[in-house]
């Protein structure tokens, strides 16, 4: 799903106009990012969060030439689902594990 198949999903549940569904969109996603560049952890009940993990500077590896190269630090962000997402997604996975075939009796 991209952002325009989630526009059109708030558009046909919501029965709203597309550019209102739009904006709604965009805001919630600058929201979030405004809330990550101040570094602050954004958490949704339900759904996760999102936070800034910072990476320190290290050493990596030109995989053309094998020189040894200086990486800088750097800022990324990273999602950690909720318990009740991580329980939603794992659902399907545990289900098909207890559909065994039927045992069959002795003596076949």
């Amino acid at each position: 799903m991209n952002k325009n198949d989630l526009i059109d999903s708030l558009i046909e549940e919501h029965d709203l106009t597309k550019a209102f569904a739009r904006d709604l969109v965009e805001s919630v996603f600058r929201s979030i990012a405004d809330a990550a560049q101040a570094g602050d952890e954004v958490s949704i009940f339900g759904f996760g969060k999102f936070r800034v993990a910072e990476r320190g500077a290290r050493k990596g590896r030109n995989p053309q030439t094998g020189e040894t190269i200086k990486i800088a630090a750097s800022k990324r962000l990273k999602f950690e689902p909720a318990r009740a997402m991580k329980t939603a997604l794992n659902v399907k996975r545990r289900a098909a594990k207890k559909k065994k075939a039927p045992a069959r009796g002795r003596g076949r």
